[in-house]
C-alpha cells in the first residue's frame, strides 16, 4: 500500500497504475470521470449506485443535506478513510465543489472510484433538488 496526499488529505491505497476493480463501467459514460451534475448524483442515488460523503463543517451539514448521504468533515476524512467501502463508487460534495474536489483527488490517487459534485450544495440547491429538513439551506462554512 503506498500513501498519497494532498494539501488537506492523505489517504493509502494501491500504487499508481494498479487496476483496482470498480463499478465504472457501470456507471453512466462520462467525459470527466471524476465529476457528476447534481441531477446525475440524485439519479446514482436513487438507484442506490453508490455511496455520498458530505465533507462540509457540522453546522452546515445540519443547516441542509443530501438524504442518504454521510458527514466526513474533511479534516477527519483522513482517519474515516477504512469506514468507506472501495468496492462502490463514492461521491463527495461541499458548498460549491472546492473542498469535495481535493477529497476526490486524494481518494482517487489512492485506488477509489472517487468523484466529485461539481457545484456542490450550491448547484444542488440551484436545480431544486431535495434536501433534508425539507426547509434546509445551504449554510456558509
Amino acid at each position: 500500500m503506498a500513501q498519497y496526499t494532498n494539501s488537506k488529505i492523505s489517504v493509502t491505497g494501491s500504487a499508481p497504475g494498479r487496476k483496482m476493480q470498480t463499478w465504472r463501467d457501470r456507471l453512466p459514460s462520462r467525459g470527466v470521470a471524476s465529476d457528476y451534475t447534481p441531477r446525475e448524483v440524485a439519479e446514482l442515488l436513487d438507484a442506490e449506485r453508490v455511496q455520498l460523503i458530505d465533507v462540509r463543517q457540522r453546522h452546515e451539514h445540519d443547516a441542509g443535506r443530501i438524504a442518504g448521504g454521510r458527514l466526513i468533515e474533511l479534516s477527519e476524512l483522513s482517519a474515516a478513510a477504512d469506514s468507506i467501502d472501495r468496492d462502490r463508487p463514492v461521491v463527495f460534495y461541499c458548498r460549491s465543489g472546492g473542498r469535495s474536489a481535493m477529497a476526490t483527488e486524494a481518494f482517487a490517487q489512492a485506488g477509489f472510484d472517487a468523484h466529485n459534485m461539481t457545484g456542490g450544495m450550491l448547484e444542488w440547491h440551484a436545480a431544486g433538488l431535495p434536501m433534508e429538513p425539507a426547509d434546509g439551506f445551504v449554510a456558509d462554512p
